[in-house]
Order: C-alpha cells, then sequence, then structure tokens
C-alpha cells in the first residue's frame, strides 16, 4: 500500500465549513477540475480516469473510466448522467455526509462526468428520507445555475448542462441502477433484466451513465492533482482512498478517509477508537449488511477489493458494521434478513419467498423453538436463493445466513440444543431457559411461530 494513512481526498476540505456553499467552494480551489476537463476533449477526459485506475464507490467496483467509455456516442438518443444518491446500504452513511458537507464537490464530478460522455441533462436521484441533504443539494444546484456553473453554457465552455433533483419514495430496491432507472421513469422501483446494459440502453432507453456520490466526488481531484498521483495512492488494483462508514460496538463511529488497502485494524484503533468498552471483537461486515461477515482472525486483512475478495468477503460500500462478544450472531442474522425480506420488490420468487421463509426459520431459533434440522434447512435455503434473482438484494440477503454458519454455527447449535439464546437467557415467550420436560409446550409454540 502507497500513501500514509492520513492521506484525504473526497473530506479535505471537511474542516472549513463554508465549503457547503459556492463561494466557500470556489475559494477552496472548486470547479477548477471541471475547468481542467472543459479545456480536454470528451475522449481525452475518459481516458485520463481510465488511468488514475479509479473504480466505482457504489458496490461493485468496477473500473470507472471504463465505465464511462462504454456510453455510445451518435446514436441518435440523448445521452443521460444519473447520479445515484439512494444510498440505503444498512451502515452505510458517507454519500449523505459528503452532500452535507460539501456538495459542489459531488456536482462538480457529476459535470465532469457530463461532459467525457457528452450528456445534456443530469439527473441525482435523492432517497426520500434525506429531507435534510437534498434540501442542501438542491440550494447548490441553485447556486451553480447562479454561477453559471450549468445551465446554457457551463463555465463560459459552450457546453450545456441541465441538472434536475429528483427525490425517490425510499425504497432500498432503488439502490440497484435498473429499479433506479424505472422509478425515475415513474414506474415501480423493479430491477430490470440485463442485457441491455443502462449504458446503452438506460434512462428512456436512451444511453446513461450511472455513478454514485462518492465515485463523482473523487473525480475533480483526478483532473486537478493527475491521474498518475491518484493511482500512487492505495495498493495497484485498487487505487485512491476510501470513505469507510463505521458503525455498531465502536467508541468513535462516523465517516474515515483512508487509502484502499489499509488493514482493519488501523481504521478500526487508530481512527474509531476501537470495540466498545474494550471488549473483543466478534465479527464484521467488510461492506454493509450485505456483505459476507468476517471474524477477528480477519482483523489485519486489507481494505481493498482484492483482499476483502480474497478473505471471503466483499468490500461493497465500505460500510464496517462491528460486533463484540455481546452480540448474538442469531439474532443479528434475523434481523437483517427481515430487512431483505421487507424490502424485497417482490419480483422474484427466491427472493420474495425465500427471504421471507430465512426469517422464519431464524426467527424460531433464536426464540427457542429451533430443531436440529433447522441448519441444514438454512444453508438449502441459502443456495436456492443466491444468484437465483434479477439483482443483487436477494444475494445480499444470503450473505448473513451463510457467513454467520461458517463461522459461528457453534451459536445456532447452542440455540436449538438449550432452547434458547445463550446471550439473553430467553426462551420461548420470552420466558427463562427450558428444560426437556418443556417440550410438549415448545412444539404447541411453534405452531403459534409459524402461523
Amino acid at each position: 500500500m502507497n500513501a500514509t494513512p492520513t492521506t484525504r481526498i473526497v473530506t479535505a476540505n471537511w474542516d472549513d465549513p463554508d465549503v457547503v456553499g459556492i463561494d466557500g467552494y470556489l475559494a477552496a480551489g472548486g470547479y477548477e477540475g471541471l475547468r481542467a476537463a472543459l479545456a480536454m476533449t470528451p475522449a481525452e477526459v475518459i481516458d485520463l480516469v481510465k488511468t488514475s485506475g479509479l473504480r466505482g464507490r457504489g458496490g461493485a467496483g468496477f473500473p470507472t473510466g471504463v465505465k464511462w467509455s462504454f456510453v455510445p456516442q451518435g446514436t441518435g438518443k440523448p445521452t443521460y448522467v444519473v447520479a445515484n444518491f439512494d444510498e440505503s446500504e444498512p451502515g452505510t452513511f458517507n454519500n449523505r455526509e459528503i452532500i452535507e458537507r460539501e456538495p459542489h464537490r459531488f456536482l462538480e464530478g457529476m459535470a465532469i462526468a457530463a461532459y467525457a460522455v457528452q450528456s445534456h441533462l443530469a439527473f441525482v436521484y435523492c432517497r426520500g428520507e434525506f429531507l435534510w441533504p437534498g434540501e442542501i443539494l438542491d440550494a447548490a444546484i441553485r447556486e451553480a445555475y447562479a454561477k453559471e456553473v450549468f445551465g446554457a453554457s457551463v463555465l463560459g465552455s459552450g457546453f450545456e448542462l441541465e441538472v434536475v433533483l429528483h427525490r425517490g419514495a425510499g425504497a432500498y430496491i432503488c439502490g440497484e441502477e435498473t429499479a433506479l432507472l424505472s422509478s425515475l421513469e415513474g414506474y415501480r422501483g423493479q430491477p430490470r433484466l440485463r442485457p441491455p446494459f443502462p449504458a446503452v440502453e438506460g434512462l428512456y432507453a436512451s444511453p446513461t451513465l450511472i455513478n454514485n456520490v462518492e465515485t463523482l466526488a473523487t473525480v475533480p481531484t483526478i483532473l486537478t492533482r493527475g491521474p498518475e498521483w491518484f493511482a500512487r495512492i492505495g495498493t495497484e488494483k485498487s487505487p485512491g482512498t476510501k470513505i469507510f462508514s463505521v458503525s455498531g460496538k465502536v467508541e468513535r463511529p462516523g465517516n474515515y478517509e483512508l487509502p484502499l488497502g489499509t488493514p482493519l485494524r488501523t481504521l478500526l484503533e487508530d481512527q474509531a477508537g476501537g470495540v466498545l468498552g474494550g471488549r473483543r471483537l466478534k465479527a464484521w461486515t467488510p461492506g454493509g449488511s450485505s456483505t459476507p461477515m468476517l471474524t477477528e482472525e480477519h482483523l489485519d486483512v486489507g481494505l481493498d477489493f482484492e483482499s476483502i475478495t480474497a478473505a471471503g468477503s466483499l468490500l461493497g460500500t465500505g460500510a464496517i458494521i462491528v460486533m463484540d462478544e455481546t452480540d448474538c450472531i442469531v439474532e443479528a442474522a434475523r434481523r437483517l434478513v427481515q430487512f431483505y425480506a421487507h424490502e424485497s420488490c417482490g419480483k422474484c420468487t427466491p427472493c420474495r419467498e425465500g427471504t421471507w421463509w430465512v426469517s422464519r426459520v431464524l426467527g424460531r431459533i433464536e426464540q427457542g423453538y429451533g430443531r436440529s434440522e433447522d441448519l441444514p434447512l438454512l444453508d438449502e435455503l441459502g443456495e436456492n436463493i443466491l444468484f437465483k434473482a434479477f439483482c443483487a438484494l436477494a444475494d445480499g440477503a444470503v450473505s448473513p445466513i451463510q457467513s454467520s454458519l461458517k463461522y459461528f454455527r457453534d451459536e445456532y447449535e447452542a440455540h436449538i440444543a438449550e432452547r434458547r439464546c445463550p446471550f439473553t437467557g430467553l426462551g420461548p415467550g420470552g420466558e427463562a431457559p427450558m428444560g426437556s420436560s418443556d417440550a410438549a409446550a415448545n412444539d404447541a409454540g411453534l405452531t403459534e411461530v409459524l402461523t
């Protein structure tokens, strides 16, 4: 890993409260990246971003410049840019803070992307629950128009760009790019079959570039500092920095920007203050609740796409959810799967039915009604859901099941053998632990749980 752990790109100006407004942002060197881009050809801008090695910060980690190059030109259709500000992955909150602290950095990156793919209309899809960030963003867009950053001639270049802020209704599925496009078009937010991919046939069946807020907010610095400078930060295959959202059982939860490849131990101990109360780390997610759990054994794994994949998980959105030795893994898995069951759009049978059944099985295990055959049943349910749906929501729902069974199967077995949760001590009906004489009552209660 190159560069020091204190390298900051997206959060470099966060100590200056004035950068939330356009005057403060301009004083801090804002929109110089856009000026540099406008002095180049669109193809040169795309090549520059390719050279930097920037990868998407929204979860998949696909090379950004390559994605931009996929948008065709001369199709006879309009080209659109869509910024994904839906940010609904549990444990993820970096996009929201970017907008709250420095919205013009994101808007500048979006304008650069629009110029690169020759789009004259950009949409910002804002999550419905983001009322305050939405107000800040709306004000920033109006400021940009007033300074002629947007409009008929971007910074006097003759390039036209109009920007529309669209507020969603608040659905996790709309973080998936094709469901987002359906929602933006006025339809129910449900994923689409791919191909065709959005780059070729996206919004209104036209070429569309979709990037998330953090990805776009990284672009201006690449234009001003150069792609070679950016590529020297982080690792060879995962260059640059990443904002990691740290939550759960830590002393100082929050957003921390570090070079990709920084070990979790450095982030957890040096930045987040360690595990809450000095307790022992039990489990953590590298990229939000949809990524497989890792354990204390993985403390020194680098936080980059390749290292996390090699460890058996995914970097995802960089949302580190920390669980300590007092947390019940079965209950954690149950709550996560319940979330996905609730947020499933219902389009795909494996996701719609599978997540519901998994949440029921996990619920009865946690409540003291578990059976020995439930563990192989969970394994089978996971296999029948994984990679069987239109989008990754179903795959995300499987992650806490498979990973918790892999590392904490003994906890599941203890729940079943003791007919209670070993951490809360509660059995069926929220009562004290049951003995073997309570088997008949357990069987009667099981019927109630399943109906």
